[in-house]
């Protein structure tokens, strides 16, 4: 068993050493998503509205600082080999993970993609957007039509901070299609259980040298004692 449920403002605040406290099934206070060193970071587990299942979880834009460039940097390490010349960010914590990226390969900005729409903003540049953590709104996502001229022609890596359904990616891979533009990879701080893989292998993404996250976190279900272990 892990350590007692942390208080909803400790998590994401620091990545800790593996080796501190025990890392094994079945969980109950946290998940620790493993990075890269012999490191995790340890994210709270929602329970689904069956009961029986459940999701680790990062709200990024409510991370440390410390978390989220260490998230970045690992990141742009993963990406490197792909020679990056544009990061776009899927709204809204993507945002977070996409500048501190950027940063991170030596940008002096990167491109976001958002939910309100602009009045300079053309209707035709936008797709629908649906997202696992909002699943009653009905949004449209965006690009500014100024920043055009960023990614025509570029090397595009596009970057979300966590990919679960896979819905927010298609839409910001359908709104760059509609653009001109097919990214050379996607970037995630966390691959979120696998239903990702069949919407996005229709599309042609599922090649694994093109996905690139520095965690992933399995769907969780409940244990007969009470935790929660790998589906």
């Amino acid at each position: 068993m892990t350590e007692p449920t942390l208080p909803p403002h400790a998590f994401w605040q620091q990545i800790h050493l593996s080796a501190s406290g025990t890392q094994e099934a079945p969980f109950t206070g946290y998940f620790p998503a493993a990075l890269t060193g012999g490191r995790h970071l340890r994210l709270p587990i929602r329970p689904m509205a069956d009961g029986q299942h459940a999701l680790a979880s990062l709200i990024l834009n409510q991370a440390s600082f410390t978390v989220v460039r260490a998230l970045a940097t690992d990141l742009a390490q993963a990406l490197r080999p792909f020679a990056p010349e544009v990061i776009v960010g899927l709204p809204t914590l993507g945002l977070t993970l996409a500048a501190a990226l950027a940063e991170a390969l030596g940008h002096v900005r990167y491109v976001p993609l958002g939910t309100s729409a602009k009045f300079w903003y053309d209707e035709a540049l936008s797709v629908p957007l649906k997202s696992i953590t909002t699943p009653n709104q009905s949004k449209r996502l965006y690009i500014d039509p100024r920043m055009l001229a960023l990614i025509e022609q570029r090397r595009v890596v596009i970057v979300d901070d966590v990919i679960s359904s896979g819905a927010s990616i298609l839409a910001g891979l359908d709104l760059l299609d509609l653009c001109g533009i097919t990214p050379i990879a996607i970037g995630t701080a966390m691959l979120q259980s696998d239903r990702w893989r069949q919407p996005l292998a229709g599309r042609g993404w599922i090649a694994p040298d093109k996905i690139t996250s520095v965690m992933r976190s399995p769907m969780l279900v409940r244990a007969p004692d009470g935790g929660w272990v790998p589906l």
